[in-house]
C-alpha cells in the first residue's frame, strides 16, 4: 500500500472555549475575566431587584453563595499571581 501524504488545513480562530475557560489567540485571558465579571453583576442585580431591604449578613450569605462563585471561576487560569501555594 502506498501512503500518500495530505495536509490538512487547520481553522484559526480568535478566540476558544474549553471547560467554561475563554482563551484568546494571544492565549490572554482577559475576555475570561470580562465575562464574569459581566455574569456576577448580573447575578448581583438579581438580588437587588428582589430584595427590597436587605441587612449585611443576608447579602453576605447571598454574596458568598450567588456572586463570588463567578469571579473565583478559574481565577488560577487568567490569573495564576493571584493564587497561593501553601
Amino acid at each position: 500500500m502506498k501512503e500518500v501524504n495530505k495536509t490538512i488545513e487547520l481553522n484559526s480562530t480568535k478566540e476558544e472555549k474549553d471547560l467554561g475557560v475563554l482563551i484568546t489567540r494571544d492565549l490572554k485571558f482577559h475576555l475570561q475575566s470580562v465575562q464574569s465579571v459581566k455574569k456576577a453583576q448580573s447575578v448581583l442585580g438579581m438580588v437587588k431587584r428582589h430584595f427590597n431591604v436587605i441587612d449585611k449578613d443576608d447579602f453576605t450569605a447571598l454574596y458568598k453563595t450567588y456572586i463570588r462563585p463567578h469571579l473565583e471561576y478559574c481565577i488560577q487560569a487568567w490569573s495564576p499571581h493571584a493564587t497561593h501555594t501553601t
